[in-house]
């Protein structure tokens, strides 16, 4: 504790005169955004190749991640329908037996895995998804979220399956673990290793960014505009949170579960009652609505793009809002108290309709019974707040306010995801973990002060980069994940695995 804050405190000190260092160029936000800008649009045009359908653009990691997800559903034999209700009774603990290895409870794992979900993308990218495919992308929008349902049971399976306990109780978890030990089972250990460390590196790098800079850079933005106090002093407001999040990071996963099961279940309630205020509002206007969603999803003159263009914004949408098949998700379940892999996948299942389904689907349809989409807007957070302002006029500042809990439970649960892979490339050491948080702490503030508009690109599609290893293994080792939720059900049906009431 007190070698991070002295480091975290001397490396504060140079901040100030790095964020107000002017050049000829523009200052800090010019230069790196210019070291990075060829380097991001190289790396975007790799991870986010399209190739025209339609007279639209589908970028191949979008179909990398839906067709998973097709093929999941149906090979695990419609587990996100079949399984749903096990899986309430799992997070609820009606099988769960408290001696269980593990550091986290069900509810806590799912709590502090949505944190990483819910957020931006919820409120932000529903309202420009609709902008620019109309109505009709909600319903691909919550098909694409039910489906996701089944690649997060396959990935947070083997997240607790081949995870490591240390002699401490401490949890290793995630994709870096399940392709490196579970290929290396199935006589692929050279490739395992490569796709294990593939997928940590670029984990590291994504926490930095989208899992950052980003959701500190949009919550400083939306607490100055929304307040007017602090504008021009985002380094300021970084601070506030890199003190909060550092607060939080170093009691490890433990102490992130603890935070995120009250923000998570407190953010999320409140912005789906506002929703439910605004719908009872409009009571009348909701079978239109729904209305438009269905003749929107399915004509071939749907607005902005057409059918394809509709669905690829709300596939789009989809897969970005609740990650299934980048594996991030997994690192958090692995640290769940539980003896049966099997259980905490049902569990995940949650998470994508959670996420998508619920939370999404409100914000849509707020937006469009409120009629505040425009094609040509860009701003997805004013045109969430224009909807939801049109029937509760100071919901701005509640807005605000959720961005800011949305933004930092999405930090500190990426630090977790990036801590774990940064250890997993460096070692297990108490150096490695400190080095890791002065860093993101101190990232924290460089974001809320940067435009750094090229890092965030860059970020974002190491990502979703992540995604093509995860699911790549995740093929290969199907079987093992049928295996541990037949043998898991059976168990229940027998009366082997007891129910706690």
């Amino acid at each position: 504790m007190k070698k991070l804050l002295f480091i975290f405190t001397s490396c504060l000190a140079l901040l100030p005169q790095l964020l107000f260092a002017q050049d000829e160029g523009g200052g800090l936000d010019k230069t790196i955004n210019d070291a990075f800008t060829p380097v991001t649009k190289f790396v975007e045009s790799i991870i986010f190749y399209s190739i025209p359908v339609g007279g639209q653009d589908l970028p191949l990691v979008l179909i990398w991640l839906v067709v998973g997800a097709i093929f999941f559903t149906l090979y695990m034999k419609f587990i996100n329908i079949r399984g749903f209700k096990l899986a309430i009774d799992v997070v609820r603990g009606k099988y769960t037996n408290p001696n269980d290895k593990g550091e986290v409870s069900h509810f806590q794992a799912l709590t502090a895995a949505l944190s990483g979900t819910v957020g931006l993308g919820n409120i932000a990218g529903v309202a420009i998804a609709i902008s620019l495919g109309g109505p009709g992308a909600t319903f691909w929008m919550i098909l694409a979220g039910l489906l996701g349902m089944s690649t997060k049971l396959v990935e947070c399976t083997l997240g607790v399956k081949y995870r490591q306990i240390d002699s401490n109780g401490k949890v290793y978890g995630g994709p870096m673990y399940y392709l490196s030990e579970g290929l290396k089972e199935k006589g692929m250990g050279g490739l395992g290793k490569g796709l294990a460390a593939f997928f940590a590196v670029m984990c590291v790098g994504g926490s930095f960014g989208g899992g950052n800079m980003f959701q500190v850079n949009q919550a400083f933005k939306q607490f100055s505009g929304t307040f007017g106090i602090l504008e021009g002093q985002g380094w300021l407001f970084g601070v506030i949170m890199a003190v909060l999040v550092a607060v939080v990071i170093i009691g490890g996963i433990k102490s992130i579960a603890k935070v995120t099961e009250r923000i998570v279940p407190f953010m999320v309630g409140i912005y789906v009652a506002a929703a439910l205020v605004i719908l009872g509002a409009n009571i009348t206007e909701l079978p239109t609505a729904i209305g438009k969603i269905f003749a929107g999803a399915f004509s071939p003159d749907a607005m902005y793009g057409g059918l394809i263009g509709v669905l690829i914004q709300g596939f789009k949408r989809a897969a970005f809002s609740n990650e299934a098949g980048v594996g991030s998700a997994s690192i958090a379940h692995a640290a769940v108290k539980t003896n049966n892999p099997a259980s905490e996948g049902l569990v995940a299942l949650l998470e994508p309709f959670i996420d998508t389904v619920v939370v999404c689907t409100m914000t849509a349809l707020v937006i469009i019974i409120t009629n505040s989409y425009d094609a040509s807007a860009s701003d997805g957070v004013a045109l969430t707040s224009k909807a939801f302002s049109s029937v509760i006029n100071w919901f701005p500042y509640i807005l605000a306010i959720a961005v800011i809990l949305f933004a930092f439970s999405t930090m500190i649960t990426w630090s977790y995801y990036g801590l774990q892979s940064w250890t997993y490339l460096f070692g297990r050491s108490t150096m490695a973990d400190l080095i890791y948080k002065v860093l993101f702490c101190l990232v924290v503030i460089v974001g809320s002060a940067a435009s750094l508009g090229a890092v965030v690109g860059f970020s974002d599609a190491m990502i979703f980069a992540m995604c093509f290893p995860n699911i790549l293994g995740l093929y290969i080792m199907r079987n093992v994940v049928k295996e541990e939720i037949e043998g898991y059900t059976s168990k229940i049906k027998s009366g082997e695995i007891k129910r706690y009431d």
